[in-house]
Protein backbone atom coordinates (compact mmCIF):
# COMPACT_ATOMS: atom_id res chain seq x y z
CA UNK A 1 0.00 0.00 0.00
CA UNK A 2 1.31 3.43 -0.95
CA UNK A 3 1.75 5.87 1.88
CA UNK A 4 -0.73 8.76 1.94
CA UNK A 5 -0.09 12.32 3.10
CA UNK A 6 -3.54 12.57 4.73
CA UNK A 7 -3.91 13.38 8.41
CA UNK A 8 -3.43 10.61 10.94
CA UNK A 9 -6.50 8.41 11.40
CA UNK A 10 -8.16 8.39 14.87
CA UNK A 11 -6.93 6.03 17.62
CA UNK A 12 -10.19 4.09 17.42
CA UNK A 13 -8.76 2.36 14.33
CA UNK A 14 -5.47 1.47 16.00
CA UNK A 15 -3.93 0.04 19.13
CA UNK A 16 -2.25 3.14 20.57
CA UNK A 17 -2.69 6.81 21.45
CA UNK A 18 0.49 8.60 20.39
CA UNK A 19 1.76 11.73 22.14
CA UNK A 20 4.83 13.90 21.55
CA UNK A 21 5.77 16.36 24.31
CA UNK A 22 8.38 19.15 24.10
CA UNK A 23 9.62 21.08 27.15
CA UNK A 24 10.21 24.80 27.47
CA UNK A 25 13.69 26.27 27.74
CA UNK A 26 14.29 29.29 25.49
CA UNK A 27 17.23 28.88 23.13
CA UNK A 28 17.71 25.35 24.46
CA UNK A 29 14.85 24.43 22.13
CA UNK A 30 17.71 23.66 19.74
CA UNK A 31 18.27 20.42 21.69
CA UNK A 32 14.80 18.88 21.10
CA UNK A 33 14.88 20.25 17.53
CA UNK A 34 18.00 18.15 16.93
CA UNK A 35 16.43 15.07 18.52
CA UNK A 36 13.20 15.47 16.55
CA UNK A 37 15.09 15.88 13.29
CA UNK A 38 16.62 12.45 13.88
CA UNK A 39 13.24 10.89 14.73
CA UNK A 40 11.67 12.31 11.60
CA UNK A 41 14.57 11.03 9.47
CA UNK A 42 13.88 7.53 10.83
CA UNK A 43 10.19 7.82 9.95
CA UNK A 44 11.20 8.87 6.44
CA UNK A 45 13.50 5.88 6.06
CA UNK A 46 10.61 3.59 6.93
CA UNK A 47 7.72 5.45 5.28
CA UNK A 48 9.00 7.74 2.55
CA UNK A 49 10.59 11.17 2.24
CA UNK A 50 7.28 13.01 2.69
CA UNK A 51 6.79 11.66 6.22
CA UNK A 52 6.40 14.33 8.90
CA UNK A 53 6.11 13.99 12.68
CA UNK A 54 2.54 15.27 12.66
CA UNK A 55 1.55 12.26 10.54
CA UNK A 56 2.23 9.90 13.45
CA UNK A 57 1.15 11.68 16.63
CA UNK A 58 -2.41 12.15 17.83
CA UNK A 59 -1.24 15.03 20.00
CA UNK A 60 1.85 17.23 19.94
CA UNK A 61 2.25 19.27 23.13
CA UNK A 62 4.73 22.05 23.80
CA UNK A 63 5.44 24.70 26.40
CA UNK A 64 7.25 27.99 25.76
CA UNK A 65 9.95 27.26 23.16
CA UNK A 66 8.37 23.80 22.88
CA UNK A 67 5.10 25.53 21.98
CA UNK A 68 6.86 27.30 19.13
CA UNK A 69 8.31 24.00 17.90
CA UNK A 70 4.83 22.46 18.17
CA UNK A 71 3.36 25.21 16.02
CA UNK A 72 6.08 24.83 13.39
CA UNK A 73 5.47 21.07 13.20
CA UNK A 74 1.67 21.33 12.98
CA UNK A 75 0.74 24.60 11.26
CA UNK A 76 -0.40 23.87 7.68
CA UNK A 77 1.18 25.16 4.49
CA UNK A 78 -0.83 25.88 1.32
CA UNK A 79 -1.18 22.11 0.72
CA UNK A 80 -2.37 21.41 4.27
CA UNK A 81 0.95 19.74 5.08
CA UNK A 82 3.16 20.72 8.05
CA UNK A 83 4.71 24.16 7.55
CA UNK A 84 8.13 22.95 8.70
CA UNK A 85 9.97 19.67 8.51
CA UNK A 86 11.79 18.84 11.75
CA UNK A 87 15.17 19.39 10.06
CA UNK A 88 14.21 23.02 9.38
CA UNK A 89 13.68 23.96 13.02
CA UNK A 90 17.35 24.12 14.07
CA UNK A 91 18.26 26.52 11.20
CA UNK A 92 15.25 28.64 12.25
CA UNK A 93 16.63 28.89 15.79
CA UNK A 94 20.16 29.65 14.59
CA UNK A 95 18.86 32.43 12.35
CA UNK A 96 16.34 34.07 14.66
CA UNK A 97 17.40 33.52 18.29
CA UNK A 98 20.19 36.14 18.17
CA UNK A 99 17.54 38.70 17.17
CA UNK A 100 14.95 37.52 19.68
CA UNK A 101 17.55 37.63 22.48
CA UNK A 102 20.03 40.31 21.38
CA UNK A 103 23.18 40.11 23.49
CA UNK A 104 24.24 43.21 25.37
CA UNK A 105 27.77 44.37 25.98
CA UNK A 106 29.75 42.73 28.76
CA UNK A 107 31.52 44.49 31.59
CA UNK A 108 30.83 46.00 34.97
CA UNK A 109 28.69 48.89 33.72
CA UNK A 110 26.69 46.56 31.47
CA UNK A 111 26.01 44.21 34.41
CA UNK A 112 24.65 47.10 36.48
CA UNK A 113 22.49 48.18 33.55
CA UNK A 114 21.15 44.67 33.07
CA UNK A 115 20.28 44.41 36.75
CA UNK A 116 18.45 47.74 36.72
CA UNK A 117 16.57 46.68 33.59
CA UNK A 118 15.55 43.44 35.30
CA UNK A 119 14.11 45.44 38.20
CA UNK A 120 11.96 47.74 36.08
CA UNK A 121 10.88 45.56 33.14
CA UNK A 122 11.46 42.46 31.05
CA UNK A 123 14.98 41.86 29.76
CA UNK A 124 13.81 41.81 26.12
CA UNK A 125 10.98 43.73 24.44
CA UNK A 126 9.75 40.73 22.44
CA UNK A 127 9.12 42.79 19.28
CA UNK A 128 11.20 40.63 16.97
CA UNK A 129 9.69 37.42 18.37
CA UNK A 130 6.20 38.80 17.78
CA UNK A 131 7.07 39.84 14.23
CA UNK A 132 8.64 36.56 13.14
CA UNK A 133 5.94 34.39 14.73
CA UNK A 134 3.14 36.40 13.09
CA UNK A 135 4.96 36.35 9.77
CA UNK A 136 5.43 32.57 9.78
CA UNK A 137 2.07 31.51 11.25
CA UNK A 138 -0.07 34.25 9.70
CA UNK A 139 -3.76 33.65 10.51
CA UNK A 140 -3.45 29.94 11.37
CA UNK A 141 -5.73 29.01 14.25
CA UNK A 142 -5.72 26.07 16.64
CA UNK A 143 -8.46 24.37 14.62
CA UNK A 144 -6.30 24.50 11.46
CA UNK A 145 -3.39 22.41 12.74
CA UNK A 146 -2.67 19.16 10.89
CA UNK A 147 -2.87 17.17 14.12
CA UNK A 148 -4.09 17.99 17.64
CA UNK A 149 -1.97 20.33 19.74
CA UNK A 150 -1.87 21.13 23.46
CA UNK A 151 -0.04 24.27 24.58
CA UNK A 152 -0.10 25.47 28.23
CA UNK A 153 -0.02 29.13 29.25
CA UNK A 154 -0.80 30.94 32.50
CA UNK A 155 -3.42 33.70 32.89
CA UNK A 156 -1.90 36.35 35.16
CA UNK A 157 -5.28 38.04 35.67
CA UNK A 158 -7.14 34.89 36.70
CA UNK A 159 -4.07 33.35 38.38
CA UNK A 160 -4.75 30.00 36.78
CA UNK A 161 -3.43 27.96 33.84
CA UNK A 162 -5.01 28.35 30.41
CA UNK A 163 -4.53 25.27 28.23
CA UNK A 164 -4.91 25.80 24.50
CA UNK A 165 -6.12 22.54 23.03
CA UNK A 166 -7.36 21.66 19.56
CA UNK A 167 -10.00 19.52 21.19
CA UNK A 168 -11.62 22.54 22.88
CA UNK A 169 -11.98 24.39 19.57
CA UNK A 170 -14.40 21.70 18.43
CA UNK A 171 -16.76 22.65 21.27
CA UNK A 172 -16.47 26.43 21.21
CA UNK A 173 -15.05 28.95 18.72
CA UNK A 174 -14.05 31.10 21.70
CA UNK A 175 -11.14 28.71 22.23
CA UNK A 176 -10.00 28.92 18.61
CA UNK A 177 -7.13 31.37 19.06
CA UNK A 178 -4.51 32.29 16.49
CA UNK A 179 -1.42 30.11 16.82
CA UNK A 180 0.75 33.24 16.75
CA UNK A 181 -0.98 34.58 19.88
CA UNK A 182 -0.67 31.21 21.59
CA UNK A 183 3.06 30.96 20.79
CA UNK A 184 3.79 34.51 21.95
CA UNK A 185 1.88 33.85 25.18
CA UNK A 186 3.44 30.52 26.11
CA UNK A 187 6.90 32.05 25.48
CA UNK A 188 6.37 35.12 27.67
CA UNK A 189 8.76 34.04 30.43
CA UNK A 190 8.62 36.31 33.50
CA UNK A 191 11.55 38.77 33.64
CA UNK A 192 12.60 37.83 30.07
CA UNK A 193 9.67 38.70 27.78
CA UNK A 194 6.49 40.78 28.28
CA UNK A 195 3.09 39.30 29.04
CA UNK A 196 0.70 39.05 26.11
CA UNK A 197 -2.93 40.17 25.80
CA UNK A 198 -5.39 39.13 23.13
CA UNK A 199 -9.03 38.21 22.78
CA UNK A 200 -10.94 35.63 20.76
CA UNK A 201 -14.41 36.26 19.30
CA UNK A 202 -16.69 33.46 18.15
CA UNK A 203 -18.71 35.36 15.54
CA UNK A 204 -21.79 35.45 17.79
CA UNK A 205 -20.67 38.33 19.97
CA UNK A 206 -19.03 36.16 22.62
CA UNK A 207 -15.54 37.32 23.56
CA UNK A 208 -12.88 35.52 25.60
CA UNK A 209 -10.01 37.68 26.91
CA UNK A 210 -6.54 36.40 27.75
CA UNK A 211 -3.80 38.01 29.88
CA UNK A 212 -1.05 35.45 29.51
CA UNK A 213 2.51 34.58 30.49
CA UNK A 214 4.83 31.62 29.96
CA UNK A 215 3.28 28.16 30.16
CA UNK A 216 6.36 27.07 32.10
CA UNK A 217 4.81 28.67 35.17
CA UNK A 218 2.32 25.80 35.27
CA UNK A 219 3.76 23.02 33.08
CA UNK A 220 7.26 23.40 31.68
CA UNK A 221 7.03 19.72 30.74
CA UNK A 222 3.60 19.48 29.07
CA UNK A 223 3.52 15.67 28.93
CA UNK A 224 1.06 15.31 31.80
CA UNK A 225 -1.18 18.07 30.41
CA UNK A 226 -1.36 16.20 27.09
CA UNK A 227 -2.28 12.95 28.85
CA UNK A 228 -4.96 14.80 30.81
CA UNK A 229 -6.46 16.41 27.70
CA UNK A 230 -6.72 13.02 26.01
CA UNK A 231 -8.22 11.44 29.14
CA UNK A 232 -10.76 14.26 29.28
CA UNK A 233 -11.77 13.56 25.67
CA UNK A 234 -12.24 9.88 26.49
CA UNK A 235 -14.42 10.82 29.47
CA UNK A 236 -16.50 13.01 27.16
CA UNK A 237 -17.06 10.04 24.85
CA UNK A 238 -15.14 11.48 21.93
CA UNK A 239 -15.70 8.80 19.25
CA UNK A 240 -12.07 9.11 18.10
CA UNK A 241 -11.08 7.13 21.19
CA UNK A 242 -13.79 4.45 21.37
CA UNK A 243 -13.51 1.92 23.08
CA UNK A 244 -10.41 3.12 25.02
CA UNK A 245 -10.82 3.73 28.78
CA UNK A 246 -9.51 6.94 30.49
CA UNK A 247 -6.85 5.21 32.59
CA UNK A 248 -5.81 2.67 29.98
CA UNK A 249 -2.19 3.84 30.01
CA UNK A 250 -1.17 0.64 28.30
CA UNK A 251 -2.60 2.19 25.13
CA UNK A 252 -0.49 5.36 25.40
CA UNK A 253 2.82 5.86 23.62
CA UNK A 254 4.59 8.98 24.88
CA UNK A 255 7.83 10.56 23.70
CA UNK A 256 8.89 13.44 25.95
CA UNK A 257 11.86 15.61 24.92
CA UNK A 258 13.56 17.91 27.41
CA UNK A 259 15.63 21.01 26.71
CA UNK A 260 18.42 20.11 29.12
CA UNK A 261 19.18 21.28 32.65
CA UNK A 262 22.21 22.38 34.65
CA UNK A 263 24.54 19.74 36.00
CA UNK A 264 23.41 18.49 39.41
CA UNK A 265 24.98 20.43 42.31
CA UNK A 266 26.79 22.61 39.76
CA UNK A 267 24.94 25.90 39.81
CA UNK A 268 23.53 26.79 43.24
CA UNK A 269 23.54 25.52 46.82
CA UNK A 270 21.73 26.30 50.06
CA UNK A 271 24.54 28.43 51.53
CA UNK A 272 24.34 30.67 48.48
CA UNK A 273 20.54 30.85 48.41
CA UNK A 274 20.33 31.53 52.16
CA UNK A 275 21.87 34.96 51.55
CA UNK A 276 19.74 35.94 48.60
CA UNK A 277 17.17 38.68 48.60
CA UNK A 278 14.78 39.53 45.79
CA UNK A 279 17.55 40.90 43.57
CA UNK A 280 19.61 37.70 43.66
CA UNK A 281 16.57 35.47 43.19
CA UNK A 282 15.72 37.47 40.08
CA UNK A 283 19.21 38.36 38.88
CA UNK A 284 22.16 36.31 40.04
CA UNK A 285 25.30 36.54 37.88
CA UNK A 286 23.30 36.85 34.69
CA UNK A 287 20.75 34.13 35.51
CA UNK A 288 17.29 34.10 37.12
CA UNK A 289 17.26 31.39 39.82
CA UNK A 290 13.58 31.83 40.72
CA UNK A 291 12.44 31.17 37.15
CA UNK A 292 14.90 28.29 36.73
CA UNK A 293 13.72 26.64 39.97
CA UNK A 294 10.02 26.56 39.14
CA UNK A 295 10.46 25.57 35.49
CA UNK A 296 12.93 22.78 36.25
CA UNK A 297 10.93 21.45 39.20
CA UNK A 298 7.79 21.46 37.06
CA UNK A 299 9.51 19.44 34.32
CA UNK A 300 11.05 16.94 36.73
CA UNK A 301 7.82 16.36 38.67
CA UNK A 302 5.96 15.52 35.47
CA UNK A 303 8.66 13.04 34.44
CA UNK A 304 8.61 11.55 37.96
CA UNK A 305 4.83 11.14 37.86
CA UNK A 306 4.76 9.65 34.37
CA UNK A 307 7.58 7.25 35.20
CA UNK A 308 5.72 5.97 38.27
CA UNK A 309 2.43 5.50 36.41
CA UNK A 310 3.94 3.75 33.39
CA UNK A 311 6.10 1.49 35.56
CA UNK A 312 3.22 0.71 37.92
CA UNK A 313 1.09 -0.39 34.95
CA UNK A 314 3.97 -2.40 33.45
CA UNK A 315 4.09 -0.34 30.26
CA UNK A 316 7.32 1.58 30.92
CA UNK A 317 8.60 0.71 27.44
CA UNK A 318 5.87 2.92 26.00
CA UNK A 319 7.24 6.02 27.74
CA UNK A 320 10.44 7.61 26.45
CA UNK A 321 11.99 10.63 28.16
CA UNK A 322 15.11 12.13 26.61
CA UNK A 323 16.85 14.77 28.70
CA UNK A 324 20.40 16.01 29.29
CA UNK A 325 20.92 17.01 32.92
CA UNK A 326 24.61 17.81 32.52
CA UNK A 327 24.62 21.31 31.03
CA UNK A 328 27.10 23.84 32.37
CA UNK A 329 27.76 27.56 32.05
CA UNK A 330 25.98 29.35 29.20
CA UNK A 331 24.73 26.00 27.86
CA UNK A 332 22.16 26.01 30.66
CA UNK A 333 20.94 29.55 29.93
CA UNK A 334 17.68 30.29 28.16
CA UNK A 335 18.85 33.43 26.37
CA UNK A 336 22.61 33.50 25.68
CA UNK A 337 21.98 33.43 21.94
CA UNK A 338 25.53 33.82 20.68
CA UNK A 339 26.50 31.84 17.57
CA UNK A 340 29.02 29.88 19.63
CA UNK A 341 26.50 28.87 22.28
CA UNK A 342 23.80 27.94 19.76
CA UNK A 343 26.25 25.74 17.84
CA UNK A 344 27.26 24.13 21.14
CA UNK A 345 23.59 23.33 21.85
CA UNK A 346 23.31 21.63 18.46
CA UNK A 347 26.29 19.45 19.39
CA UNK A 348 24.74 18.69 22.78
CA UNK A 349 21.61 17.48 20.98
CA UNK A 350 23.65 15.25 18.67
CA UNK A 351 25.67 13.86 21.58
CA UNK A 352 22.48 13.23 23.54
CA UNK A 353 21.41 10.76 20.85
CA UNK A 354 24.46 8.65 21.69
CA UNK A 355 23.93 8.77 25.47
CA UNK A 356 22.46 5.77 27.33
CA UNK A 357 18.71 5.47 27.52
CA UNK A 358 17.82 6.65 31.03
CA UNK A 359 14.93 6.64 33.46
CA UNK A 360 14.24 8.43 36.73
CA UNK A 361 15.13 6.41 39.84
CA UNK A 362 11.96 6.42 41.95
CA UNK A 363 13.99 6.23 45.18
CA UNK A 364 16.51 9.02 44.56
CA UNK A 365 14.65 11.13 41.99
CA UNK A 366 17.78 11.12 39.81
CA UNK A 367 17.92 10.01 36.20
CA UNK A 368 20.02 6.88 35.69
CA UNK A 369 20.95 4.74 32.66
CA UNK A 370 18.75 1.69 32.09
CA UNK A 371 20.83 -1.51 32.25
CA UNK A 372 21.15 -2.97 28.73
CA UNK A 373 18.80 -0.24 27.51
CA UNK A 374 20.98 0.89 24.64
CA UNK A 375 21.15 4.58 23.76
CA UNK A 376 18.60 7.26 22.87
CA UNK A 377 19.20 6.88 19.16
CA UNK A 378 18.36 3.19 19.29
CA UNK A 379 15.24 3.92 21.36
CA UNK A 380 14.04 6.48 18.81
CA UNK A 381 14.54 3.96 16.00
CA UNK A 382 12.41 1.47 17.94
CA UNK A 383 9.70 4.06 18.53
CA UNK A 384 9.79 5.11 14.86
CA UNK A 385 9.01 1.53 13.85
CA UNK A 386 6.11 1.39 16.31
CA UNK A 387 4.73 4.70 15.02
CA UNK A 388 4.89 3.64 11.39
CA UNK A 389 3.23 0.30 12.15
CA UNK A 390 0.50 2.05 14.13
CA UNK A 391 -0.21 4.45 11.28
CA UNK A 392 -0.39 1.61 8.75
CA UNK A 393 -2.69 -0.37 11.04
CA UNK A 394 -5.10 2.55 11.34
CA UNK A 395 -5.11 3.12 7.60
CA UNK A 396 -5.81 -0.56 6.96
CA UNK A 397 -8.81 -0.46 9.31
CA UNK A 398 -10.19 2.98 8.52
CA UNK A 399 -13.03 3.26 5.99
CA UNK A 400 -11.87 6.84 5.33
CA UNK A 401 -8.60 5.84 3.67
CA UNK A 402 -8.64 4.87 0.00
CA UNK A 403 -6.36 1.90 -0.63
CA UNK A 404 -3.96 2.51 -3.50
CA UNK A 405 -1.66 -0.13 -4.92
CA UNK A 406 1.87 0.66 -6.02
Amino acid sequence: MERKTSQIQPPTYGDLITILSIDGGGIRGVIPATILSFLESQLQELDGKDARLADYFDVIAGTSTGGLVTAMLTAPDENNRPLYAAKDITPFYLDHCPKIFPQKKCGWFASIGNMLQALVGPKYDGKYLHEVVKEKLKDTRLSNTVTNVVIPTFDIKKLQPTIFSTYETKRSACYDAKMSDVCISTSAAPTYLPAHYFKVEDGKGNVREHHLIDGGVSANNPGLVALSEVSKEILKDNPDFFPIKPMDYGRFLVISIGTGSAKWEQKYNSSMAAKWGIVDWLFHKGSTPLVEVFTQSSADMVDYHNSIVFQALHCENSYLRIQDDGLSGTEASVDVATKENLKRLVEIGKNLLKKPLSRVNLETGLTEPIPKGGNNEEALKRFATILVNERRLRESRSPLVTKVSK
